[in-house]
């Protein structure tokens, strides 16, 4: 086989690989837009609900994340705060507000993760119905413990609040697009699996479990990307998330270059490290098992974000039209050009159809520098991952 051929066979599994992924974005995006909504969450006996709340140094934010809540709790209701690991005033400022208060310290085993295991812990004296994790730093939109609450009671499933990130006003274009990069991830993806009948990933907060469900979880984990793992055992296990869309959890980017790199660095590095270890094997699961939903999150789960396929797609399209110019080798560039058709229609109609109000069609059109610039991320990635949580600098 000459050398010709040889690259004709690796750029066209590239190309077919990026294809796939580009297919199964552009599926759910179009599932989002042109599927109708399905049933609303419908009213009846509503179980007693315990709100997780880990924090960690969180003493600016925590009183507002509580008092998004508070208003929204029943009688029998629970909300805990377990200070975990915190050197300022994040236990007594939430303990003021009427929060219990779990105070954790350990300096070896740190992480969200360990800090909802010492929650769950906690409530084995006295279990609730359903528990409800909420990161320190959100609010909690109206309605949206009632919505979670009553959805994972009827579903007996694990069910996710919509979770978007936001920009202060006058943000960069660059944070618009990050915000909107979210929007996509985290809410017209998620709304197409919902519409498509499939289950969704878990975002790490405004996650309702059923208590069954969660006590037998293995939460004491210092993984940075704790959720996609829950999500992951919990869906092996025949409980896989489900999306309820009308519930609404939001946080703000933090506001300086440090928090928003190191950020970006903890959710990307988990991402991927996920990708790489966990989807293969969901996909084969669900083939062994005839489990479309361990298929369709396996699927779901190994899209890699946004910005990074951008770049594969780039690359790899370039690539094959040196191929095509020297050898005339068609088929890796026609796969490689059908992905970025799927690619940029995905993005675009869901600027048009949910991401207007976050940015302009200018401002869309700079993603691609935003992408760039994300390539430093990627190859730290390869050299220098992250694998230890690491709290987000806030201002």
């Amino acid at each position: 086989m000459g050398i010709a051929m040889v690259l004709e066979v690796i750029l066209g599994t590239a190309a077919s690989l990026v294809l796939i992924f580009t297919t199964v974005l552009f599926v759910e995006v179009a599932a989002a837009i042109v599927l109708p909504e399905g049933d609303a969450v419908e009213e009846g006996e509503r179980g007693r609900v315990a709100v997780l709340i880990p924090a960690h140094n969180e003493s600016r934010l925590i009183a507002e994340t509580i008092r998004s809540v508070a208003p929204q709790l029943q009688s029998g209701d629970r909300l805990i705060v377990v200070a975990d690991n915190c050197s300022d005033d994040t236990a007594p400022i939430a303990a003021a507000e009427g929060a219990e208060v779990v105070v954790r310290t350990d300096t070896v085993r740190r992480g969200k993760g360990y800090a909802l295991d010492r929650g769950v812990r906690h409530l084995k004296s006295s279990p609730p119905d359903v528990v409800l994790i909420l990161d320190a730093d959100c609010r909690a939109g109206p309605r949206t413990v009632d919505l979670l609450v009553r959805s994972c009671c009827q579903s007996e499933r694990p069910v996710q609040a919509i979770y978007l990130m936001q920009t202060e006003s006058g943000a960069a274009s660059t944070m618009r697009i990050a915000e909107f990069a979210w929007l996509v991830k985290n809410k017209v993806r998620p709304t197409g699996l919902r519409r498509l009948g499939l289950p969704c990933q878990l975002m790490g907060t405004g996650m309702a479990f059923p208590w069954a469900s969660l006590a037998k979880a293995n939460l004491a984990t210092g993984h940075i990307v704790e959720d996609l793992k829950l999500g992951i055992e919990l869906a092996r296990a025949g409980s896989a998330p489900m999306l309820c869309p009308q519930a609404l959890v939001a946080s703000n980017f933090p506001t300086s270059v440090e928090g928003i790199a190191a950020q970006r660095t903890r959710w990307e590095h988990g991402h991927l490290s996920v990708i790489a270890i966990d989807a293969l094997r969901l996909l084969l699961d669900g083939v062994k098992s005839w489990r479309l939903d361990l298929l369709a999150l396996a699927l779901d789960l190994s899209v890699p974000p946004i910005a990074l396929l951008v770049l594969l797609i780039a690359a790899i399209w370039a690539s094959c039209a040196v191929l095509f110019y020297f050898t005339s080798a068609v088929w890796p560039l026609a796969l490689a050009s059908v992905a970025g058709l799927e690619m940029a229609a995905a993005v675009f109609a869901s600027w048009l159809l949910y991401g207007r109000k976050i940015l302009s069609l200018s401002n869309l059109a700079l993603s691609v520098i935003y992408a760039l610039r994300k390539i430093p991320l990627y190859l730290r990635y390869l050299v220098a991952r992250q694998v230890e949580w690491v709290r987000s600098k806030r201002d």
